[in-house]
């Protein structure tokens, strides 16, 4: 079974558009969205969700009023001033700043703190018209993004050997955080997707150091290539000296716009030159072994 992360070093480079359009390609496949604190994949695959689960990601603390004796010694423990004293009601918690650690359990003298679970986001299996999709969204404020998209990662495992499906396509998360290396994690090709600018070649560097240091072999592709083609060369001549593969270069084209209003990969929006291009990359990225 073959898995495809489709990764960039920052947000809007084009990533998800280009998973869309590969989703309407590929044969015999799983649709992931890893991007789980912003996920937006199924504005172009309209996904029709089957099964829910809820994530229980981080740990609050939870006070016991019955049980305690005002002493404050959670307050001092606490260094995140999750806990604070009113007159109304004396201590309590805010589930907003608590980090989760378990200081004020270990130190009250009443044992009127516990930690306990909460739910941090979702994790869906949806059917689409282009196959089974697996996605997830976190809650707002909430963090432990990257053990949800572990979550996501084994649910499109199971979902792929169930249906015998050969391929799982990952629309990852921008960046290179947790969520990021979390997309990454024992795939087999990450296709990097930038632009034409010196931030963009800045943050291609960084996330290339990302796919070496894990031993994921990458490629690169760059977007709207002909809006300064000199950046587009510099780029070109980037990878060649790290040995990685430029396989596609996509124009800038007011269609894409349209076809995201549209609700529609590209590919199946029009048959113009980045649909021509989008195949083409395709078809190269399938000769990665």
């Amino acid at each position: 079974m073959k898995q495809i992360t489709v990764i960039s070093g920052k947000g809007g480079t084009g990533k998800t558009t280009l998973v869309g359009s590969f989703a309407a390609l590929a044969e015999n496949k799983v649709i992931v969205d890893c991007d789980v604190d912003a996920p937006d994949l199924h504005l172009l695959v309209h996904p029709e969700i089957i099964n829910k689960e809820e994530f229980k990601g981080v740990k609050v603390a939870v006070m016991d009023k019955t049980l305690c004796s005002e002493c404050g010694t959670c307050e001092e423990t606490c260094r995140f001033n999750a806990i604070a004293s009113t007159e109304e009601s004396g201590y309590a918690v805010n589930p907003a700043r608590c980090e989760g650690c378990g200081a004020c359990v270990f130190t009250c003298p009443q044992e009127a703190v516990t930690l306990k679970e909460r739910v941090s986001g979702y994790a869906f299996i949806s059917k689409t018209n282009y196959g089974p999709m697996v996605h997830a969204q976190l809650n707002i404020a909430e963090e432990a993004s990257g053990k949800l998209v572990t979550v996501v990662r084994n649910n499109a495992q199971q979902v792929a050997e169930k249906e015998g499906c050969e391929l799982i396509l990952i629309d990852g998360s921008p960046g290179i955080g947790c969520p990021v290396i979390a997309s990454l994690t024992g795939v087999d090709l990450a296709l990097i997707v930038t632009e034409p600018t010196m931030s963009g070649l800045h943050d291609l560097e960084r996330i290339m150091d990302v796919t070496r240091h894990f031993g994921i072999a990458s490629a690169v592709c760059i977007n709207k290539y002909d809006i300064n083609e000199e950046n587009s060369e510099r780029i070109t001549e980037f990878c060649r000296q790290r040995g990685i593969q430029v396989v596609g270069k996509i124009p800038y084209d007011s269609v894409v716009t349209e076809a995201m209003v549209a609700g529609k990969p590209v590919v199946e929006f029009s048959g113009g030159v980045v649909s021509d291009a989008i195949k083409d990359m395709w078809g190269r990225i399938n000769q990665y072994e």
